[in-house]
């Protein structure tokens, strides 16, 4: 059988370096090598935002809780090593506790994130960690 996109027409790539320098997905490698990680990380922005952005904001209006980005983003990294070394597949479901940085509660709360094991720009195997419904 042969290839139906064989010869076929590009058009339009956007490369996860393209993603990077855009903002699209947040470098986390040298904090995941810490972890363990063997491979380039990074997280998509929606996710970075929902479980490790902390600003001096947040902790003006939730101080004493011992929040920081560089903790929460440990506490991401540790689960996501976790789930990496149990997966079976590319996909490893994987729940981090954090603090929301809106609203009034204080209490932590459980939410969902996937780590993902695919292909970079060239072929070569990177992890994204991202909230369920993205891809």
């Amino acid at each position: 059988m042969s290839n139906p996109f064989e010869n076929a027409e590009i058009l339009s790539v956007y490369t996860r370096a393209q993603a990077l320098q855009d903002g699209v997905l947040v470098e986390v490698s040298a904090q995941a090598k810490e972890h363990g990680f063997k491979v380039p990380v990074a997280m998509t922005y929606v996710s970075w935002c929902e479980c490790v952005q902390w600003t001096a904001t947040d902790e003006r209006s939730k101080p004493g809780l011992g929040q920081s980005a560089a903790g929460r983003l440990h506490d991401v990294l540790t689960m996501a090593m976790h789930a990496a070394r149990n997966v079976d597949g590319d996909r490893a479901p994987f729940t981090v506790l954090r603090v929301p940085t809106e609203g009034e509660g204080q209490e932590a709360e459980a939410v969902e994130l996937v780590l993902t094991i695919h292909g970079g720009d060239k072929g070569e195997p990177v992890c994204t960690i991202m909230l369920p419904w993205e891809d």
